[in-house]
Order: C-alpha cells, then sequence, then structure tokens
C-alpha cells in the first residue's frame, strides 16, 4: 500500500471483501463529500478515479450509499464510482416538507448530476434507486451510457414489499449497536454477521438519549404513512423509451421481483439482457456481491 493510512472502516470492507473472494486492485478511502442541491444537503462517497468513465449509484429505500461499497471498491480502478445518499436517506438531509415522491426524487438526482458534471455516466440503481434509474435514463438519454437495473420493476410482489415494511416499521429506538446487528442478521440471513456489523455503521445513528436508530427521515419508517407508489403505466413508458444498453438484475431468491417482470422489461427496450443471481434476495448487491460483480463486469465490458 506504499505507506498510505487506511481507515478502520476501509480496512474491514477490504478485509471482509478478501474472505468473500471479491476481486479489486485499488484498497483506498472514499471521499465523504456534500453539496447543495434543491435546498438539500446531498451527501455522496466519491470513490475516484477522476477521469476514468463515471459510475453513478442509486440505493434502495432505508438504505444508503454506504450498500455499494463493495461495488465501489471493486470497480473504482475502472471507473470514477459515486454513490449519492438520496433525501431522507443516509447523511442527506430530510426533506423539509416531508415530500418524498418520484418527482422531486428526480429533481434531486438531475440537479446533483448537473451540479457535480458526471453525465454522461453509467447508472445502476437498486429497488427504490433502480425506479429512479428508469425514468432518469428514459429522460435523458443523451447522460445514460449503459443502465442496470436491480430488482425492481413498474411491477412489484406484494408479498415482498410487506416484508419490509414490517422490518422497517418495527419500533425504531433500541438500547445498543447490537440489538440492531441481531435484529438485521434475521432479516438478512444470507450475509455474514461481519458484513452485517460493517454495513451498519452507516445506516444507524446514536442519539442524545444513549439510543440508536436508524438515519433514515422517521417519515418514511411510519407505518400510518400514506405510501404513494409511481404509477405503474408511466413507469412501463418509461422503460419502453429505454435505447441505450440495460442490464435487469433479479435476484434467485426475491420476493420482491417477478422474472416474469423482468422478461416483459428486456422485451420493451431495445437493447437488453435479464440475469438472475443465484444466493442473492432483494438486495442482490450485498447478498452476492461476487455473483453482482461478475454479472457487472460482463454487462460493462461488452460493446
Amino acid at each position: 500500500l506504499g505507506g498510505i493510512m487506511l481507515s478502520d472502516s476501509t480496512k474491514l470492507l477490504a478485509e471482509t471483501a478478501r474472505k468473500i473472494g471479491l476481486n479489486f486492485v485499488n484498497e483506498h478511502d472514499p471521499e465523504s463529500k456534500f453539496i447543495k442541491v434543491n435546498s438539500l444537503d446531498l451527501h455522496y462517497m466519491d470513490w475516484g478515479t477522476s477521469g476514468k468513465i463515471p459510475m453513478l449509484l442509486l440505493h434502495g429505500g432505508a438504505q444508503n450509499a454506504h450498500m455499494w461499497d463493495y461495488v465501489g471498491l471493486s470497480f473504482s480502478s475502472d471507473f470514477h464510482v459515486i454513490a449519492l445518499d438520496q433525501r431522507g436517506h443516509g447523511d442527506s438531509d430530510w426533506a423539509h416538507d416531508g415530500d418524498y415522491s418520484l418527482e422531486k426524487h428526480q429533481g434531486d438526482i438531475e440537479g446533483f448530476i448537473r451540479e457535480v458534471g458526471i453525465a454522461p455516466f453509467n447508472l445502476v440503481g437498486l429497488s427504490m434507486g433502480g425506479q429512479n434509474s428508469t425514468v432518469l435514463t428514459a429522460n435523458n438519454p443523451d447522460w445514460v451510457k449503459k443502465v442496470v437495473i436491480v430488482d425492481v420493476g413498474p411491477e412489484v410482489q406484494g408479498e415482498g414489499i410487506q416484508e419490509i415494511r414490517s422490518f422497517t416499521s418495527l419500533p425504531d429506538e433500541l438500547d445498543s449497536f447490537e440489538e440492531f446487528v441481531e435484529r438485521v442478521a434475521v432479516y438478512s440471513h444470507l450475509r455474514p454477521i461481519e458484513q452485517i456489523r460493517s454495513s451498519l455503521k452507516h445506516n444507524i445513528k446514536q442519539l442524545p438519549n444513549g439510543k440508536w436508530t436508524w438515519k433514515t427521515d422517521k417519515a418514511l419508517r411510519d407505518p400510518s404513512r400514506s405510501r404513494e407508489a409511481p404509477p405503474t403505466e408511466y413507469l412501463w413508458e418509461c422503460i419502453a423509451k429505454i435505447a441505450c444498453p440495460a442490464l435487469v438484475v433479479r435476484g434467485g431468491e426475491s420476493k420482491v421481483f417477478a422474472e416474469e417482470t423482468g422478461i416483459a422489461m428486456v422485451n420493451l427496450m431495445a437493447n437488453a439482457r435479464m440475469v438472475t443471481i443465484e444466493k442473492a434476495g432483494h438486495r442482490v448487491s450485498g447478498d452476492n456481491p461476487v455473483g453482482f460483480e461478475k454479472a457487472l463486469v460482463q454487462f460493462l465490458d461488452a460493446d
């Protein structure tokens, strides 16, 4: 490493990546940055490397930019990897008016892209981030070179969505960090405990009263909150407009994204294919990082 000092979190990330057999070349700390967009301070992780083709990563609901840490580690030697905390998530500001509509997300992401100046770029989005990626690509075809839509489509399965909502609606203040580790370990049974512990360091925070809670806006975790899903018909229209190379990724054990929906998406797009990652649920890139990396490499390397 030539004497480069690494943070403890990066050392742990690289250590766990080696254990699971993930391929990576450079071992370095990403930069944590903030930028003002639509009166919100949006946080993002910049993995470098400047001058390379940019790769923008959009996380799922109740997640944050660090869900892409394995991707950043693996791809930052060949791409300028940027992972954004979308409004209300991670270290970005919560929406002042509680508005987390598709329209507001699009405004944030488009504003972020203009401010950072990364277009054209490759785009990867999971779940909520995948729907945002679908709309962004359809409406800004000159910006996106290739798009990867992970475990989401215009239609999702009710069983899987309800399972996610039941989890995020559990009591959100616990007495210790390890209590959260134990809770997530039951929910994310495909992940080793050290991986869960590492990711939770970026997704929960300690309150002044000593308890621990999620960083995600409490409004998004409120089970009584009305949830306006993006209109299905509009999302299908966006899928049909995508002309750039597209990869649809499905977790083999996903309860959210049906294979038939993925096939229908591929058939509508001009240049698309689908891959199923075995031993992965909805959060594919974290459940099976090695399988996800291989699929991403194959897609990005193809002409």
